[in-house]
């Protein structure tokens, strides 16, 4: 563990940053400075998406600032730029067309469809780009999605039994608008795979994410077989997701597929756990951070356990759990870069992590966002807001940046 320790520090700054200009250092200490106050990011959260929607002259003031630090551009050819960046210290990136999912009804799902196979025909020219994200509501009805999950979730038996059963209950119409759906996922699956651009399938809300786990394995046993394409993502709050893991790894096993797994903490809490007091059912999310942090350092050492068998991205801004994989991979004597393992930040967080890692010899990657800025405000709301305590991410970056500032001997 010290080796590991003294090969790995995420608190060089030197690494972190060296990407960064002296002017662009200074523009991240002012706006992580102004995420810390809790006032401004209420407000800040509060009136851009109103002033946006009012058509204000206030575009040029967050490109120049929240925008530029978080996504990668307005368009696909604007992330070019920002992968050839990374990529000069050897951080990959994953672009996500960072555009919320909504009920835009069936030419709103084809055209999102459309966009994510335009995806991954550019990411496959790109030297950088191995990976993309998708949001299965991005192009499937949230009310359909939602009938198969409940119907799931009344029906005993295994995960697939009860997929079927759930998919017998539908009516004609229900029925041909879920063969879209899934020849959609078919032929964005079978694009990544002939174009070799690995596709990660978001999580989504307990009540919905059933159906979207089926559909990816269903695609993971059709184009999983020779290389790995497509990845599920398991959010290890949920107190279910490590069996799920588990379940999902015999499945791989019994259809002889290799398992895609990016392993994340979770992005719905409070929405969970105020659904779950409304609707009186037990609060799917974990009780604390603690069990929460057991039950992701427990499905990290369960995949390099099983690295033959599963591909893995550690998808996590944690310090202990990215320090963590690359001791699990030392202690089975495997290589940092090994084919089947992938560390993954934000773009715009978590520089020590990033960069350090890269430097050491893993295959690591940002994960990208890029839209037209009136699409991507909820997203960079976000992630004002998950950045808003001090005592939490944001005074940790603030923190990493000022120390890199001053052995810069800047102020």
């Amino acid at each position: 563990m010290a080796g590991i320790q003294g090969a790995i520090s995420f608190d060089n700054t030197e690494n972190a940053f060296a990407y960064k200009s002296d002017k662009e250092l200074k523009k991240a200490n002012f706006l992580f400075s102004s995420m810390g106050s809790s006032f401004l990011v209420k407000m800040g959260t509060k009136l851009t998406p109103w002033v946006m929607r009012m058509g204000l002259p206030v575009k040029g003031i967050i490109r120049s600032t929240i925008f530029s630090q978080f996504v990668g551009g307005e368009t696909l050819e604007e992330t070019a730029a920002v992968a050839k960046k990374l990529g000069n210290y050897h951080v990959q990136v994953i672009l996500d067309y960072g555009v919320e999912g909504g009920d835009n009804g069936e030419e709103g799902f084809e055209h999102a469809c459309e966009e994510f196979i335009r995806v991954i025909d550019y990411a496959s020219t790109q030297p950088n780009i191995p990976f993309m994200s998708i949001k299965v509501t991005g192009f499937a009805r949230f009310g359909l999605l939602e009938k198969l999950d409940h119907s799931v979730e009344l029906n005993a038996g295994s995960l697939m039994k009860r997929y079927s059963k759930a998919v017998s209950e539908l009516s004609a119409e229900e029925s041909a608008e879920w063969q879209r759906v899934q020849e959609r996922m078919f032929r964005i699956c079978k694009e990544a795979a002939e174009k070799n651009v690995g596709v990660l399938v978001d999580a989504e809300e307990t009540w919905i994410q059933d159906p979207v786990d089926v559909l990816t394995i269903i695609m993971m046993e059709k184009f999983n077989k020779e290389k790995v394409i497509v990845y599920n993502t398991v959010q290890l709050y949920r107190t279910d997701r490590l069996a799920f893991l588990k379940d999902s790894m015999e499945a791989a096993e019994l259809r002889d597929f290799v398992l895609g797994a990016k392993l994340v903490r979770g992005a719905y809490m409070e929405k969970e756990r105020r659904r779950a007091i409304e609707m009186s059912y037990p609060s799917p999310i974990q009780p604390d951070k603690d069990a929460t942090d057991l039950d992701y350092n427990n499905g990290l050492a369960f995949c390099i356990e099983h690295i033959d068998r599963i591909a893995l991205i550690v998808a996590t801004h944690n310090e202990f759990s990215n320090l963590y994989a690359t001791q699990l991979l030392e202690g089975r004597g495997l290589a940092l870069d090994h084919p089947h393992i992938h560390f993954s930040q934000l773009y715009g967080m978590s520089d020590n992590i990033t960069f350090n890692l890269a430097k050491a010899g893993c295959a690591v990657s940002k994960y990208l966002p890029f839209g037209p800025i009136k699409d991507v405000i909820p997203y960079l709301m976000r992630r004002a807001e998950e950045n808003s305590s001090m005592s939490g991410q944001t005074g940790r970056e603030l923190g990493l940046i000022k120390k890199e500032l001053k052995r810069r001997g800047l102020k």
